[in-house]
């Protein structure tokens, strides 16, 4: 143990002379002096205490430049879901950069450190869903990938260790199951870091255990979500002995699984393996009656499904398998939402079910979703799921908000137009859309902001942002020399016609000083505020641009979103209802701006703020060049109430 602790010492004055080189090193001289420090944290985690001295230099590290001009310089571009293969991987140079990336989180979560580009709640969040993906790794649970990684597992294992030691481990499970289910009342379409923590969970009850309380009562709701949510699979059978047992029900045993399934189901957003293997089950069974039940249809999916039995079928058989499960949500969803009695919207899908994948399509959703389904399955999964769900498309770890948003404005609002848009980037490898009478190609475009596109997110965001995003950035080059905000010209071109063609923006372009901005909160007042504009609804979902700030109201960047309602809350209080691309629409936007998901009368997918909290930090949208003159003036404490709030954070400095 002596030689353990002296090399710790040791190692730890290595690393302290190799930091000072990184330190004093000009900036084109650093990237020589990082590959020295690497090696050493490499050698320093590796032995006891190891871990605890870097901790003790993460901060030094950061500001010595360790993290610059790699993936990790941002910290909140960080996935938590590639901690652990980062850290056991080949690489030992990025095992070590994510060991200390790690340990920075680590010290601003504890509040010993702070850091301009990451919030102390944010970096406890981070941690947590590394601890909740990792959790046999953090219980040193012994697998087939922990022992091919060998030490680098029980190196792992140790950084898992501190970091739950020092954020405190009896709220672990608490906190995580806890944002497992503010996440899933969102409703995201993409469920899979939901169930990696959910499986993760399951193997930490089963061979851990917990106290009794709330805290477990909710676990184990999730747990049994997936793999028990009914009677007859409680005790997690497996499919095979659970085939077994469906045949030798009565008809009033297999109409309770069916609607257990569904219950599961709609409660939580999560579909389980057997309730996919019923399913598909229940379509042999004579005259299908089963299948409503199963997928817990309302009158209107009722009516859906009895009118297009044959396509929905067609559909399910297609689309709905163990690799691609929450199609099967995404079916329900679709069906209650009534779309298939809008005339194109039945063609569309039978167009869907015979789409021929261009190669290079065809080999893009195989990279981002693997061998297990044939790459038209995930795409037409992610078809009924996007369609079902619209308000749950998210633009992951990608600068994509606006091509995230109009997927799902079309989904909620044009789903005809959408279908149209993805037949044409699978089979043509482009997409066509007009700029005020200009053609627009993606095909003859550079890549945008997106690149090649997303990855990390729904089939058909892989398939369509790539040519979304160059379109949009085109479409900014034809309006540049106008004066103004381009987004005045592009969101009604790119969009739809139902955009309002008129267009309000807090600042000037030109300078980014507030620009009447008085006028510009009576006017969204006079068009959006029941009370102000004839007490007449929003009819379409409006796009949208606020000043995104972060807990302690400093601005961050601007963000697109999209308006779907104003209408009071459940205490009266009126509120705005918007869609956020950015896959998790509960935020602390500072200064008591607190955007809820729930509890206020949202929707799924939908955040909501009262009328004058969003007002304070939305920098434009759009208005009907032609309506009523205003019915109620704004009275002047109102507009002062949101001015006081906008330049308490964004535009403090736009004044």
């Amino acid at each position: 143990m002596t030689n353990e602790i002296g090399d710790a010492e040791r190692l730890s004055g290595t690393l302290d002379v190799a930091l000072d080189r990184l330190e004093q090193a000009r900036p084109f001289s650093k990237q020589r002096h990082r590959g020295p420090v690497l090696d050493v944290i490499g050698r320093l985690i590796a032995v006891p205490g190891g871990v605890e001295a870097l901790a003790a230099r993460a901060m030094r590290l950061d500001q010595a430049g360790l993290f610059a001009g790699s993936d990790w310089e941002v910290p909140t571009a960080l996935l938590p879901q590639l901690s652990s293969q980062t850290l056991t991987g080949e690489n030992r140079s990025l095992a070590a950069l994510e060991a200390a990336s790690l340990m920075r989180f680590l010290a601003v979560a504890t509040g010993e450190a702070q850091h301009p580009g990451l919030q102390q709640h944010y970096a406890r969040h981070f941690l947590t869903q590394v601890l909740a993906l990792n959790l046999p790794r953090f219980f040193e649970f012994s697998d087939e990938a922990s022992r091919a990684a060998g030490d680098r597992a029980q190196i792992t294992s140790r950084i898992l260790r501190l970091i739950a030691e020092r954020i405190g481990l009896r709220d672990v499970l608490g906190v995580m199951v806890a944002e497992i289910w503010r996440i899933l009342e969102q409703r995201p379409v993409q469920m899979g870091p939901v169930k990696n923590m959910v499986t993760q969970i399951a193997i930490a009850l089963n061979r851990q255990g917990s106290e009794p309380g709330s805290e477990r009562l909710g676990a184990e709701r999730l747990v049994s979500a997936l793999f028990g949510p009914t009677a007859e699979t409680l005790d997690d059978p497996g499919l095979a002995a659970y085939f077994e047992r469906l045949e030798h029900m009565d008809d009033a045993g297999l109409a309770r699984e069916a609607k257990g399934f569904a219950r599961s189901m709609h409660d939580t957003g999560l579909v389980s393996d057997y309730h996919v293997g019923f399913l598909l089950w229940a379509l042999d069974y004579p005259d299908r009656p089963l299948v409503p039940d199963a997928l817990g249809l309302g009158s209107t999916g009722l009516d859906c499904w009895r009118h297009y039995r044959g396509l929905v079928e067609e559909l399910i058989r297609a689309a709905v398998t163990p690799h691609t499960p929450q199609a099967l949500y995404g079916m329900a969803m679709l069906l209650e939402r009534g779309v298939l009695h809008s005339p194109p919207i039945a063609p569309a899908l039978r167009r869907a079910l015979t789409i021929d994948l261009a190669p290079a399509v065809r080999d893009r959703l195989a990279l981002g979703f693997g061998p297990q389904a044939r790459p038209g399955t995930f795409l037409l999964s992610g078809i009924i799921e996007v369609l079902g769900l619209p308000l749950g498309v998210g633009q992951g770890a990608n600068p994509t908000c606006q091509s995230a948003r109009a997927i799902s404005m079309w989904a909620l609002n044009d789903p005809d137009y959408l279908l149209h848009l993805i037949v044409q980037a699978a089979e043509a490898e482009t997409i066509l859309m007009q700029f005020e009478g200009t053609p627009i190609s993606s095909v003859d475009l550079p890549a945008g902001l997106a690149g090649f596109g997303p990855i990390d997110a729904d089939p058909v965001s892989v398939l369509l942002v790539p040519h979304l995003d160059r379109i949009y950035a085109e479409m900014g080059r034809l309006c540049a020399d106008r004066g103004g905000d381009p987004h005045r010209w592009i969101n009604p071109e790119f969009h739809g016609w139902w955009v309002a063609r008129d267009c309000a923006v807090a600042v000037d372009v030109a300078t980014g000083k507030l620009d009447d901005y008085d006028r510009f909160v009576a006017r969204f007042h006079e068009s959006y505020h029941p009370a102000h504009n004839g007490d007449r609804p929003l009819i379409h979902p409006q796009p949208a641009g606020i000043a995104f700030t972060d807990p302690t109201g400093t601005f961050i960047g601007w963000h697109a979103i999209t308006i779907l309602r104003v209408a009071p809350g459940r205490s009266g209080e009126m509120r705005v209802y918007f869609y956020n691309p950015n896959n998790d629409s509960g935020q602390d936007w500072g200064h008591g701006v607190t955007v809820t998901t729930g509890g206020n009368g949202e929707r799924h997918g939908e955040g909501s703020l009262e009328f004058e909290q969003f007002l304070s930090r939305l920098y434009l949208y759009h208005d009907q060049p032609h309506r009523p003159e205003r019915l109620t003036d704004v009275g002047p404490d109102t507009i002062a109430r949101v001015r006081s709030m906008a330049v308490e954070s964004w535009a403090g400095e736009r004044v």
